[in-house]
């Protein structure tokens, strides 16, 4: 009797152990909708789940165009409202000039949708579709590209305008893995540690070569600014809300003396934003609030790594945006977000 005892407290023990391991590793691991992203230059995902009950974006007025009020009427699916997470990977195309652009996206969307719904609409649009492990791709034109999309499950929504099908498959299958088994892309594997999970994981961050949208004949261009940084530099992007909106930047430079040369060239523009803002007779809230901004910014160097880190306030952000639409941010108090990691 007391060995059946004993061997049932090693049992117990030892699925208790392995419950503990299991759940450890899901909090350590990358969210699942940026595991299912195939090989690329870059990803950024934002935890929308969080970030809507902080800021209630869901309850703004929002206006849209004909086609995308068309969408939501078919489908059902109110994009603030419904969806909880997104992911993209974003791959540089060896022609910018090209058909496709300098860019192209795959895309993973994670929230609340009507399955059926969501597949008649695009078989209703598709120009062509085909079947892959079991999921039916529908093949969208739209702006010259070719716009593949796939349900992967319930509540998981694939897509990707690369010229190829490659990565909508690559999607599928590691869809089809288990939940821990997919590791992620290469870059995924060599960059997510690197971003803040203290005392909160980042809402929203980005990896890798994160200013290829913004790239102009090799360099990163920003409202129509450029930046000392090459479209290839690996960025570290982190934006966490702790009370205040953090921002955090940092740069992977090749060496300590690049590292350097960035922080000292980012300050010297720097100062040079915060001498028009200074001289900026203008005293309403967004100028204010930009200004606040802009002090609050500091630049750092850790040997091979420039860092920067800026802070805002709910308040803030509303002033910046309702300065350019008044009914985009409401009224509305934040709330304390949530470790959520889907």
């Amino acid at each position: 009797m007391r060995k059946r005892k004993l061997i049932s407290l090693f049992i117990a023990l030892a699925v208790v152990a392995a419950l503990g391991i299991a759940f450890y590793l899901r909090a350590k691991a990358p969210p699942e909708a940026a595991r299912l992203l195939p090989e690329s230059d870059a990803i950024v995902y934002i935890h929308l789940k969080t970030l809507r009950a902080t800021t209630h974006f869901d309850t703004s007025p929002v206006a849209r165009s004909i086609d995308f009020q068309r969408f939501i009427d078919a489908t059902g699916i109110v994009p603030e409202r419904d969806l909880d997470a997104v992911a993209f990977a974003l791959h540089r195309m060896s022609d910018p000039r090209g058909p496709n652009g300098p860019v192209a996206y795959s895309e993973v969307f994670v929230g609340r949708f009507d399955g059926v719904r969501f597949d008649h609409y695009l078989l209703s649009i598709a120009a062509a579709h085909e079947t892959y492990a079991g999921h039916t791709i529908y093949t969208v034109p739209i702006e010259g590209r070719q716009l593949r999309i796939a349900q992967l499950s319930y509540d998981m929504i694939a897509a990707s305008n690369m010229p190829t099908s490659e990565q909508i498959h690559s999607m599928i299958d590691r869809s089809r893995a288990s939940a821990l088994s997919s590791p992620g892309s290469s870059l995924l594997a060599a960059r997510y540690h690197e971003v803040p999970q203290l005392p909160l994981p980042a809402q929203a961050w980005g990896i890798g070569h994160i200013g290829l949208p913004f790239s102009v004949e090799g360099h990163i261009n920003v409202m129509g600014l450029q930046l000392p940084l090459r479209e290839d530099t690996d960025l570290v992007a982190s934006l966490r809300y702790t009370g205040s909106v953090h921002l955090r930047i940092e740069e992977f430079a090749p060496d300590a003396a690049s590292a350097q040369s960035t922080v000292d060239t980012v300050t010297s523009l720097l100062g040079i934003l915060r001498g028009i803002g200074s001289a900026t007779s203008t005293n309403d809230a967004a100028s204010q609030s930009m200004r606040d901004i802009l002090n609050s910014i500091t630049l750092s160097q850790h040997n091979d790594r420039a860092q920067l880190d800026a802070t805002a306030s709910i308040d803030q952000l509303r002033a910046l945006t309702t300065a350019h639409n008044p009914t985009t941010i409401p009224d509305a108090t934040p709330t304390a977000p949530t470790a959520s990691n889907h």
